[in-house]
């Protein structure tokens, strides 16, 4: 397997470049800084569960992770065209690990999965990542989107409920119907408005990004209202306090490294990274899976290809080094690449620019998002779930093959009741045993014992209008139709004892079996054994390269003996002729 090589995509753009790209990277990265900014605050404080300072993010660390993060992705990553940032499919990551482990805690997974995002990518993995079944992806995106949407049901309505809400679906539910007495008329219509506007804002103006619309005019109805009084919507501001326009420190000395690293009793003890781990997992699978479905899609509209393995780096090296500044886990954001493209950009360098200016913003006018109201981000990330429950591609899928229904359900209800890293484990899981169950039943086995095809192609499956070989007489012909491994291996053995016949000579025809294997050679080995008792000889037919591979570093063909190889029926049934003709009881690798 060819080494990776660390050649991001951005180094090779720069070589031609010019004032005209960096033009169009200037004008696309402005409008995605704009369009990113709600989105980068609104993720940010939706993955909060609150209570504490050690539970709480602050909208800062979204614009953080923008900048940061974005910045890295666009100058490391392996796609021209990528954006990088806070998503909402990690909402429900961060919310579960914030309320179980704290800022602490989520610093230290989200660098390992960063960790882990490097070393898919230089051992070359990213493209098995794209081997993840498709009702798997649909099935924890649309549960993602309806736990997003959970989560703002308290803003959306204004409860009032005091201390941290559940952090389980049922629970968080159960909180939210106790308290439903305490809904707020104004808080609602503003949630309803930023929603109308974000949807028909672009019908007006299509290069107004509707969710940015929704903010300031809300924002600016709200501030208006609760001065004179007419209103008292709660602002970020209410809930986080003054937010001020300068970088955090580097948090890498203010993490709580004796409690990650001590138990109870203050002794050394590696249980909290240990249980971090899964989740650190789940970031990275996560974020490798939706940075390249962004890449994917965004190859589809400009042509180009993107690296895998190099995309994943980059994202690794921007989840590495974002937490220390205090941001949370990134990945590739596909409305914000969209856009991007959309806007004429030429390289990385429009991702750059994108980040320079969250910075900007961040500096002039970051003390101004103390006054958005929590309504109106939560009225943005309900469009944001409708956008990412895809529920017509779910309904699609519920007319599928039942097996893939049952992997897309299960998927799904795990992600909404549980946590994404159950839903991810069991739906792979299941998907690996429909797909065994498939793989075995698209195996046909077939014995014939008068006559068979030739079909003088072993190596494809062609209908040859040939006269039929007779098969001499003591003499069975077994046909394998499909791989051989340890879900059929079976099957095969149970046909042969179900004949319930001791031929002289079995011939094993293989020209269709794609790969074998250890369970398909101890099968064989053991039928060779067998056979050999009974006094009857074995025979293979056919035998492709990689199968015959596999049997020579196995011992089989010392076993079975290389004349008892044939490359056709043709010759087998020859060899089967010529043995049958011979002292029966005479071992056949001797023969």
């Amino acid at each position: 397997m060819e080494s990776f090589r660390f050649a991001p995509r951005l180094t090779r753009d720069l070589r031609r470049y010019s004032k005209t790209k960096f033009a169009a990277d200037l004008l696309a990265g402005v409008v995605v800084g704009i369009v990113a900014l709600p989105l980068a605050i609104a993720f940010a404080i939706a993955a909060s569960p609150g209570g504490d300072v050690e539970h709480t993010i602050g909208p800062v660390a979204g614009i953080i992770t923008a900048i940061v993060a974005g910045t890295l992705i666009s100058a490391f990553g392996g796609s021209r065209v990528q954006i990088g940032g806070p998503t909402g499919a990690f909402i429900v990551i961060i919310y579960g690990v914030m309320a179980e482990f704290g800022l602490s805690g989520l610093l230290i997974a989200t660098i390992m999965a960063g960790l882990f995002l490097v070393l898919l990518g230089v051992f070359r993995l990213g493209t098995i990542i794209k081997f993840i079944p498709y009702p798997i992806v649909v099935g924890f995106t649309s549960g993602i989107a309806v736990t997003i949407f959970t989560t703002q049901v308290k803003d959306l309505l204004g409860l009032r409920i005091d201390g941290r809400i559940p952090a389980d679906f049922l629970d968080k539910w159960v909180c939210y119907v106790k308290h439903l007495h305490t809904f707020d008329l104004q808080t609602i219509a503003v949630g309803v408005l930023t929603i109308l506007i974000i949807v028909f804002s672009p019908r007006l103006w299509k290069k107004l990004p509707g969710s940015l619309a929704a903010i300031v005019l809300m924002t600016l109805g709200v501030y208006i209202g609760n001065v004179t009084g007419l209103t008292h919507i709660e602002t970020i501001g209410d809930r986080f306090g003054a937010i001020t326009a300068s970088l955090p420190p580097i948090t890498a000395f203010s993490v709580d490294w004796q409690g990650l690293f001590a138990d109870s009793a203050g002794r050394f003890s590696m249980s909290t990274i240990n249980s971090l781990i899964p989740t650190a997992l789940v970031i990275a699978v996560l974020g490798a899976i939706e940075s390249l479905l962004s890449a994917t899609v965004a190859d589809g509209v400009t042509g180009e290809h993107h690296d895998s393995n190099q995309e994943l780096v980059g994202q690794g090296i921007a989840n590495i080094v974002s937490p220390f500044f205090g941001g949370i886990p990134a990945t590739g954001a596909i409305a914000r690449t969209m856009t991007n493209i959309n806007n004429g950009a030429a390289t990385g360098v429009a991702g750059i620019v994108h980040a320079v200016v969250l910075l900007l913003i961040f500096w002039v006018a970051m003390p101004l998002a103390a006054y958005i109201p929590m309504a109106c981000l939560a009225g943005v990330l309900v469009v944001v779930s409708y956008h990412m429950s895809g529920w017509r591609t779910f309904r699609e899928l519920i007319r599928r093959p039942k097996s893939d229904v049952s992997v897309l359900l299960l998927t799904f209800g795990l992600t909404v009741i549980f946590d994404l890293t159950v839903a991810i484990e069991i739906g792979l899981l299941l998907a690996c045993l429909l797909f065994m169950r498939r793989m075995t039943e698209a195996t046909r086995l077939s014995v014939f014992t008068k006559e068979i095809d030739p079909n003088e192609d072993e190596s494809v499956d062609l209908e040859l209008h040939e006269e039929k070989l007779s098969i001499p007489e003591g003499v069975e012909v077994y046909e394998i139709n499909g791989p051989f491994f340890f879900g059929v291996a079976n099957r095969f053995e149970e046909m042969a004892a179900e004949m319930q016949t001791h031929p002289a000579i079995r011939v094993i025809r293989m020209r269709k079996v794609p790969f074998i294997d250890s369970t398909g050679v101890h099968n064989l080995e053991n039928l060779c054994r067998m056979s050999h008792q009974e006094g009857t000889q074995i025979i293979l037919s056919g035998v492709l390269p990689d199968v015959r591979v596999v049997l020579e570093k196995s011992g089989f063909c010392e076993l079975i003996g290389e004349a008892n190889i044939c490359p056709n029926i043709n010759m087998a049934l020859e060899r089967a002729a010529d043995l049958a003709k011979q002292e029966p009881n005479a071992p056949a690798s001797d023969r």
